[in-house]
């Protein structure tokens, strides 16, 4: 059974707090001798942190200064992210906060993942065989972070630890992948696999941008994503990518909560409307029937 922390963050100032009570509930501890580590936030097209869409910087920031005083100043940071049809690394880097962030440190880079030196890598999804660049700032890690957000989104429900990882994909025209998305999403979780989960739940989506305060971690990005689910208002079963990522070991539907309840979480977060349901079904079927491209998504 995999473990799931959840802490609650007081005042702004108090980020680090929150993370180091929601590792010390997993009994997690950054390892000394680490010389490399990749952190991957979540940055979705243009929009900054204050829309719930994006990983705030800040968090990074915080995350990467509790790395230092853990391991070591010396250690390589790599914080990563990819170009995709409608986004170029080259300017979310500098929109998002990013590239002024990362010039307070000495040792840390932002990288592209789509100019990054790869290998082809195949991996199996049910009975499907797929095929990825794997990068080799990835490969080459002692250490993988991920830090997403918890969204809605049409084609997989919710968007959480495990489709942060989609944005790896180094191929930028990502859209070409939605007709086997959920099968995408767990092949891509095989062969990039991810050592823990920290989540930035301190300004979520929903249906609209709203204050949570949440810090969730894990190690399993299945139990992780089948809580998100729930706070999000949704079952995590009904997600495919989440149970297939099951039946493909990526993790476990099977967890303990540690820390504050979820169900407080749960009551806050912005969930969507009888009549946002209805508009988000009838854009699914606009998708399915050719009216609107998913490259809109």
């Amino acid at each position: 059974m995999s473990l799931v922390s959840l802490a609650k963050v007081g005042k702004e100032n108090e980020i680090r707090k929150a993370i180091e009570e929601s590792l010390g509930l997993i009994q997690y501890k950054f390892t000394k001798g680490i010389k490399k580590i990749v952190i991957k936030p979540n940055m979705c097209y243009y929009w900054d942190f204050t829309t719930g869409h994006t990983t705030d910087p800040r968090f990074v920031a915080t995350l990467i200064d509790l790395i230092h005083d853990q391991i070591s100043t010396n250690v390589e940071i790599s914080v990563v992210e990819t170009d995709a049809s409608a986004m170029k690394c080259k300017y979310v880097f500098r929109m998002l906060g990013y590239e002024k962030m990362v010039q307070n440190y000495d040792n840390v880079q932002l990288v592209n993942l789509s100019e990054d030196e790869g290998e082809e890598v195949k991996v199996t999804v049910k009975d499907h065989t797929l095929s990825f660049t794997l990068p080799k700032t990835i490969s080459d890690a002692d250490l993988r972070i991920n830090v997403p957000k918890i969204k809605y989104m049409s084609l997989t429900k919710i968007s959480c630890a495990l489709k942060n990882i989609y944005g790896c994909n180094p191929y930028p025209e990502k859209f070409r992948y939605h007709k086997n998305l959920d099968k995408v999403i767990v092949g891509l979780n095989k062969i990039m696999h991810f050592d823990l989960a920290i989540l930035d739940g301190i300004i979520v989506s929903g249906t609209t941008p709203r204050k949570l305060d949440l810090v969730m971690s894990s190690q399993d990005p299945v139990a992780f994503d089948a809580i998100a689910s729930k706070i999000a208002g949704v079952n995590p079963k009904s997600v495919r990518h989440i149970t297939l990522a099951h039946e493909e070991g990526l993790g476990t539907l099977t967890f303990t909560s540690k820390g504050v309840n979820p169900k407080s979480f749960e009551k806050s977060f912005p969930k969507p409307s009888l009549t946002s349901k209805v508009l988000v079904s009838a854009y699914k079927l606009a998708i399915k029937t050719g009216l609107l491209s998913s490259d809109m998504m």
